[in-house]
């Protein structure tokens, strides 16, 4: 923490866009250079198409900055916004980006026990291998590819959303775009969000893409990026341009009704939003509230202002998936060929370890219940927590992270006993999953996310694009991860709390998910409990979900159970009974950002739900 009150004592950001009256000649247009900053007098310095009378001047980014390069120090993300005089866009861009070049980076936080110096130094340079293609659809600039793109990078994979194009007096009229991405990391989930912005006009010439990075959701890696790359654009039609963009229109039509965190005192007159924001606010990414089908969001603050494109910043999920992805694909697979819940693991793990004699008796749901009766050390996270684990989670391909799986934990007493933490247990329950899904008649090529869980849950519930590029194993066997490795907007996180709660996992008012299994999950079958969470009295993990009881909290008479998804570093998601959701994306790692007390308290205000 020290390295970021220095950060902020000496390293102010400066300030977005001021509006004052200039008058300006117009000189001829001339194309802007592709790759190197114009020569005094030509480009885009001189492009100069400038309008007479009162216009809003750029303090920061404006058009000679993005054709010479110079960016020294973070400035207000409001510079990434359209401002208040901002017109549709003069120009129209589809073809292909590419970018590389070196930013300026400055490092808030490195934990030794996640990071290794000569990792942090890797994390200090971009990716040069980025060639992505957008489409245009009005001032839309639509990605053709969503989620994280692979790359050469050892460390980094860029992640891009939609963003905006338009035009400003002040640039000569070239036309002005900022696209909101993210840094994810490799073969993990950390994920840093940013904005670039560049200048580009229908010939194809283009400045340089000035881009920022001032926030993340990444307890043991938090950086600041910022400069000015190197950029080409190369006009060219773009496959499935129309289904690009209806996709995108149907996607932003399908988001639930935004309202901002302070609108719930006014549409539910009793409730305070502050009581919804817990723990550090530098800590926290985003929150916010569902109720009534209508999404309360807070902003998306960052360390050098809001992020301006706050409803499609890309949050990681960690162990949230091992609920949303996990549980809900074995809940569809056993709604659609009950029985599945208890095939034997040792008959579908292709790995000789899971062909001996300890996975005896060792079924699917006992996987997801983490009860296989194998581990280390019972107390809670102790396996997890230990540094052999990383050999399940360095390496990319399936067949290590199966053989961990399968070998790692010796068997210690019969299954579904106790609770023991093991995301190797989740990743081997899709792996016993996509065996079984290939097994079935005609079904001998799919796969188990896409073709069971998107197709029939997650796609039809309306999540986004960028939630269907889930982790996977980097080799010819494409494993998705399971247990963690989804990326999630706001909406997105919305939606599934929306649909495990208020809707209790149905479709069109039918069940999509074994109504048996997700009722057990939620804490809403008290026949079926789940087992208790070790150290913890008042928790309990069933079927990839945890509970907490509340009674205590709330004055209860009896045990009041709220289940919830939870994730790495400050992720929570709760589902209170009476239909109300809260969700809370921080990376602190601290019990104040995780603790939802005051959340279960204010909920119980839109209708009790003590029992």
């Amino acid at each position: 923490m020290r390295s970021q009150k220095a950060f902020f004592d000496n390293c102010k950001p400066v300030q977005p866009v001021s509006c004052i009256s200039v008058v300006e000649p117009q000189a001829p247009i001339h194309r802007m250079s592709r790759l190197q900053p114009p020569k005094i007098g030509v480009g885009l310095a001189t492009l100069a198409l400038l309008v007479s009378g009162a216009t809003c001047a750029r303090e920061h980014l404006g058009r000679d900055a993005l054709m010479s390069g110079p960016y020294p120090r973070p400035v207000d993300l409001a510079t990434y916004a359209p401002p208040p005089n901002a017109q549709p866009p003069a120009h129209r861009f589809e073809g292909r980006l590419r970018m590389s070049g070196r930013p300026s980076t400055r490092v808030l936080v490195a934990l030794e026990d996640f990071i290794r110096p000569k990792e942090v130094a890797l994390a200090r340079a971009l990716p040069q291998d980025l060639d992505l293609a957008f489409v245009q659809d009005g001032d839309a600039l639509i990605p053709a590819r969503r989620g994280p793109i692979p790359s050469s990078h050892p460390w980094w994979e860029f992640a891009f959303e939609a963003g905006r194009a338009w035009s400003e007096p002040g640039d000569g009229g070239a036309t002005r775009a900022a696209i909101p991405f993210a840094l994810v990391q490799r073969n993990a989930n950390c994920t840093h969000n940013g904005v670039l912005m560049l200048l580009f006009d229908d010939a194809g010439t283009v400045s340089r893409a000035a881009l920022q990075v001032s926030s993340e959701t990444c307890h043991y890696l938090q950086l600041d990026v910022w400069g000015t790359l190197q950029a080409s654009y190369v006009p060219a039609p773009v496959a499935d341009r129309d289904a690009l963009i209806a996709a995108h229109r149907a996607e932003v039509a399908a988001r639930l009704p935004v309202r901002p965190m302070s609108a719930l005192a006014t549409d539910h007159p009793g409730i305070d939003p502050e009581r919804f924001a817990i723990g550090a606010a530098r800590g926290r990414t985003a929150y916010g509230v569902v109720a009534g089908g209508v999404h309360y969001r807070s902003g998306c603050a960052t360390r050098h202002g809001e992020h301006p494109f706050c409803e499609v910043m890309d949050l990681p999920s960690y162990s949230v998936a091992k609920s949303a992805v996990a549980g809900l694909a074995l809940m569809r697979m056993e709604r659609l060929h009950p029985g599945v819940k208890d095939l034997p693991v040792a008959d579908f793990a292709a790995a000789t370890g899971c062909r001996t004699e300890k996975w005896r008796g060792v079924h699917f749901l006992h996987l997801l219940d983490m009860a296989t009766g194998q581990y280390d050390v019972p107390a809670y996270m102790a396996d997890e927590d230990d540094a052999r684990v990383s050999e399940f989670f360095v390496p990319d391909t399936h067949a290590r992270r199966l053989a961990f799986a399968c070998e790692a934990y010796p068997r210690r007493e019969a299954p579904g006993m106790r609770w023991v933490y093991h995301t190797s247990d989740t990743y081997l329950l899709g792996t016993v999953l996509q065996a079984a899904l290939r097994r079935l008649p005609g079904r001998d090529h799919q796969d188990v996310f896409d073709d069971v869980l998107w197709a029939d849950v997650l796609g039809r519930i309306g999540l986004s694009p960028t939630a269907h590029a889930t982790r996977r194993s980097l080799d010819e066997a494409r494993q998705p991860f399971f247990g963690w490795g989804l990326t999630l907007l706001p909406d997105d996180i919305a939606k599934l709390a929306h649909f495990l709660g208020e809707q209790r996992g149905r479709i069109d008012g039918r069940d999509v998910l074994d109504p048996t299994l997700l009722d057990a999950a939620l804490q809403r079958d008290p026949d079926l409990p789940g087992l208790p969470v070790a150290s913890l009295d008042r928790y309990r993990y069933q079927h990839g979900f945890w509970a907490r009881d509340v009674k205590r909290e709330l004055g209860c008479a009896q045990a009041t159970w709220v289940p919830f998804m939870s994730g790495f570093g400050g992720i929570t998601v709760a589902m209170f009974p009476n239909g109300v959701a809260w969700y809370n994306v921080a990376d602190d790692g601290l019990l104040a950002s995780i603790d939802f007390t005051a959340p279960a308290i204010e909920a119980a205000r839109f209708g009790a739900y003590c029992r």
